[in-house]
């Protein structure tokens, strides 16, 4: 009598539920997959799915995969339904530096990197029955992946430093004083070299721009300098 009485209490899920579950996982997780795959990044759209399908499967499996040891009489467990979905978020730890690749003194792929992290959460928050939250932070992640990376783009390359080399010629033996002070008055100049080359003068320049869009400004500037033959500005 008993035991039927913690049977009965015991959740259990069925094929359809179980089916829909996953199912979703595996929906979100390929959403988000596909937009690293067609970036071309280490993790794509298998791998997202994967990961969020096997999260999914991780949690349904540590809520509900135990009924029938539970439900057997033969001893009193006081079992934590969260215990093997909490190893996930280690787990996914080390997937994701895998897909942290150094190349010189750039890192690429942390961006992906936390993609896969998010992705386990959504597949256990739909293996765990919390749709809405799997929907949500689907659609947030997007948003973060896509609409709100072009306007930080933007934002960012709009506002921050720019370095960069500045190439003046000049005639030969025309003082470069009255270019380095127009130069000066709109960025900070690193280095400084003179070459003589036949009847003209190069200056080269390695500046420091507070903003990416002054370079544009500062060349056409000097190109008004008296005596200034040809400006360029190599990134």
């Amino acid at each position: 009598m008993i035991a039927a009485v913690v049977a009965s209490s015991i959740p259990s899920l069925s094929w359809a539920e179980v089916l829909g579950r996953v199912a979703l996982a595996a929906a979100l997780g390929a959403v988000l997959g596909l937009e690293r795959e067609l970036r071309d990044r280490e993790a794509g759209l298998r791998t997202h799915l994967l990961v969020s399908v096997g999260s999914a499967l991780f949690t349904i499996v540590s809520a509900y995969g135990f009924r029938e040891f539970l439900t057997s009489g033969q001893s009193v467990v006081r079992a934590d339904p969260t215990r093997i979905a909490a190893q996930i978020v280690t787990g996914i730890g080390f997937l994701g530096a895998g897909a942290i690749i150094r190349q010189g003194l750039a890192i690429r792929g942390l961006t992906t990197a936390a993609t896969l992290w998010v992705v386990a959460a959504i597949g256990l928050a739909a293996g765990a029955g919390y749709y809405s939250a799997a929907v949500i932070t689907t659609g947030v992640a997007l948003v973060a992946l896509w609409p709100l990376r072009a306007f930080a783009y933007r934002i960012v390359h709009r506002f921050r430093a720019e370095s960069g080399l500045l190439l003046v010629q000049l005639p030969a033996g025309q003082s470069p004083a009255e270019v380095i002070d127009a130069v000066e008055a709109d960025a900070r100049v690193e280095t400084i070299e003179i070459r003589q080359e036949g009847d003209r003068r190069t200056l080269e320049l390695t500046l420091d721009l507070p903003r990416a869009e002054l370079a544009q400004k500062l060349v056409a500037k000097l190109a008004d300098v008296d005596h200034v033959l040809e400006v360029r500005w190599a990134d």
